[in-house]
């Protein structure tokens, strides 16, 4: 082997066993394999956790503050819909509610159970228009109570819009749904003893009783 060879080969053995080759153009290159060192694995693995906490964090705080706004909206609902009812605006205010007939709110269904059946109650309401809003009403009551059966206003309102359907279903039903009535009333008044108008409407009942249900 040439003297010149030999010594090329050698150049290159060293450079192996320094971890290190010289390609032709010149341009070195290590061959080792990097190995980070567990403090910087460490390090990393701290990073992301604390990245996913934030994460983890920000996506409660928006669930959170979904629920607190959807809150809020509720009473804003709420709070018109009372203003609206105490006006007297009979027609505006089921404008306004039926906008949130897929609430699923007890308190507001039942307000707009009321409006409907307010409505319903209107002389200058059409005879075809007063039978679909007091069937409407029953069903939003009845949604409500679904919902919160703790809700008093809700019974109150569904015995009362159960009432105004018998009216259009005949002296049978409306005698069948009587002690249905007269349960809701009851159980309106355990949640609200105060409820002034419960009260009143639970009198009626036994007074119709008296004259029209038998004895049970």
């Amino acid at each position: 082997m040439a003297a010149g060879t030999r010594s090329t080969l050698l150049s290159w053995v060293r450079h192996l066993r320094r971890g290190r080759i010289t390609g032709l153009t010149g341009c070195s290159r290590s061959i080792s394999t990097h190995v980070p060192k567990k403090s910087a694995l460490l390090k990393n693995g701290l990073v992301w956790s604390s990245l996913s906490l934030l994460a983890i964090g920000s996506y409660s705080w928006k669930k959170r503050a979904a629920v607190v706004y959807a809150s809020i909206r509720v009473e804003d609902v709420k709070e018109q819909a009372d203003y609206l009812y105490g006006s007297g605006d009979t027609e505006k205010l089921h404008e306004f509610l039926s906008q949130y007939r897929q609430s699923n709110d007890a308190e507001v269904l039942w307000r707009l159970a009321r409006a409907s059946r307010d409505l319903a109650q209107l002389s200058k309401t059409a005879p075809n228009d007063k039978k679909k809003l007091v069937y409407e009403a029953r069903e939003l009551a009845q949604k409500a109570l679904e919902i919160n059966e703790s809700c008093s206003a809700a019974h109150k309102w569904y015995a009362i819009c159960l009432s105004d359907v018998g009216d259009y279903e005949g002296m049978k039903v409306k005698i069948g749904n009587a002690y249905i009535i007269r349960n809701h009333f009851q159980r309106a008044i355990e949640l609200n003893p105060k409820d002034a108008t419960t009260i009143h409407l639970i009198g009626v009942w036994y007074v119709y009783r008296i004259y029209t249900l038998p004895i049970l």
